[in-house]
C-alpha cells in the first residue's frame, strides 16, 4: 500500500509537470508524516520512479509501463495497476 501512495504521489507530480522541461530536480510530497523524494525519469520502457523516504533514507525503485507498477519499496517487491495509485491518491 505505501508503494501505491508513492506512485500517487508521483503520478500527480508527473501530470503537474509535463509540461516543463526535463530536469534534474527532486520532486516531492508528503503522506502521513513521510516525505518522499524522487525523480522521474522517461525512458524507452516507461517511466522510471526512484529516490527515498523521509526520515529513515529508504530507497525505492519504481517503473511504470503499461498501466502498471512493479519495482521495489523498502527492500520489497512490488507490482499493481497504475489505476489503483490514482485511487489512492483520492483517499
Amino acid at each position: 500500500m505505501l508503494s501505491k501512495f508513492i506512485v500517487a504521489g508521483a503520478v500527480s507530480a508527473i501530470a503537474a509537470t509535463a509540461a516543463q522541461a526535463e530536469g534534474t530536480a527532486k520532486q516531492r510530497f508528503t503522506h502521513e508524516g513521510y516525505t518522499y523524494v524522487y525523480d522521474v525519469q522517461d525512458t524507452a520502457a516507461g517511466k522510471k520512479i526512484s529516490g527515498r523516504r523521509y526520515p529513515g533514507a529508504v530507497a525505492f525503485n519504481l517503473s511504470v509501463k503499461d498501466g502498471k507498477v512493479s519495482g521495489v519499496s523498502n527492500g520489497h517487491q512490488v507490482s499493481f495497476p497504475v489505476e489503483e495509485a490514482r485511487g489512492a491518491a483520492s483517499n
